[in-house]
């Protein structure tokens, strides 16, 4: 690693995003997004960030990677009509977990956004990393919503980011395995996807560590199954020798990552127990390698716990360490 220059930060925030609800008990809230922009504001974050509103993302951006039938179907269902779509509703995965509520495409749109336009802004030079907590959405397929996820923002913006790297590398450090990001990059040596999470009788069930991509994409699969109770000390005895090897081997021209905060201590649907320190010290440590990198965000469901962390990992990116004790709840 070389010492850290002064990096440029792009920050992409809808505020539209925080009206959308999966349904009033679905653990999935998208206000936490706007309850981290709220401390990103009140702690002064945004005076060392650029900050945009993305422009939603558009059907042909949505189909370079999901199948024109499913994104026209997400723009078609609603509550009131899934009755009449039940075959459909089955098909593309539609239903308990992954509800349609009013304005679904449009909230997916606007998630996307962000992280598509960071890319871009990534691609073009303008900014060091680029940070979008509304995307991060790692679950969704081709043509089949899973896991709270709909669309796949990930996947289309590192489609994006392969308009101009050759090698992208995409960390997920979500209690769930990255199984959306995976699948759609098996079979390539363009994307390098590599995953900690919680395995065994676990949503989703994959992330074997003998699965390692087929063909092209053989070895550039990597996965770390961890166990319950995983701490802040064990994570990164885990987390960095990894993660500089991979980087060391594979050499990236661009990282993603993906920080869902569903792995912190206390996460009304998980199981580890890394505090907020532990979670950030993920992105300190790869930012250390002085690599464009987009940042998302991803699962988290004790809000209170995830718009915190957000809010510290914002301050982390930007280079002014606020003590995580000290995060307004």
């Amino acid at each position: 690693m070389t010492a850290e220059p002064k990096k440029r930060i792009n920050y992409f925030y809808d505020h539209a995003l925080g009206i959308f609800t999966h349904g009033t008990n679905h653990p999935m809230k998208p206000f936490r997004v706007r309850m981290t922009h709220n401390l990103v504001m009140n702690y002064g974050l945004c005076k060392k960030m650029e900050i945009f509103r993305p422009k939603p993302s558009t059907i042909d951006e949505l189909t370079q990677f999901h199948t024109d039938d499913y994104i026209n179907f997400l723009g078609k269902v609603t509550p009131s009509n899934m009755e009449t779509c039940i075959k459909d509703c089955t098909r593309f995965n539609v239903g308990d977990d992954c509800p349609a509520f009013d304005g679904l495409l449009e909230y997916c749109r606007r998630a996307t956004g962000g992280s598509l336009e960071g890319a871009a802004r990534l691609n073009q030079g303008l900014c060091d990393i680029a940070v979008n907590w509304a995307g991060g959405l790692h679950h969704a397929k081709k043509q089949e919503a899973s896991g709270f996820c709909y669309v796949n923002d990930i996947v289309v913006a590192i489609l994006e980011l392969l308009r101009y790297h050759k090698r992208v590398l995409y960390i997920d450090i979500d209690i769930h395995h990255g199984d959306g990001v995976e699948e759609a990059f098996y079979t390539t040596d363009r994307v390098m996807t590599l995953s900690f999470h919680n395995f065994g009788e676990y949503f989703p069930g994959t992330g074997d560590i003998h699965d390692i991509g087929i063909g092209k994409g053989k070895y550039y699969s990597v996965n770390f199954p961890l166990r319950e109770g995983v701490d802040d000390m064990t994570y990164k005895s885990v987390f960095e020798p990894v993660v500089s090897h991979v980087v060391e081997w594979y050499k990236p021209s661009v990282i993603v990552l993906q920080c869902g905060a569903d792995s912190l201590s206390g996460d009304r649907l998980g199981c580890f127990n890394l505090s907020s320190k532990g979670h950030a010290d993920c992105i300190r440590f790869v930012k250390k390698f002085n690599i464009p990198m987009l940042v998302l965000g991803g699962g988290g469901y004790t809000i209170r716990n995830v718009s915190r962390a957000w809010a510290y990992e914002t301050a982390v990116i930007i280079g002014q360490e606020i003590g995580p004790g000290k995060m307004l709840y």
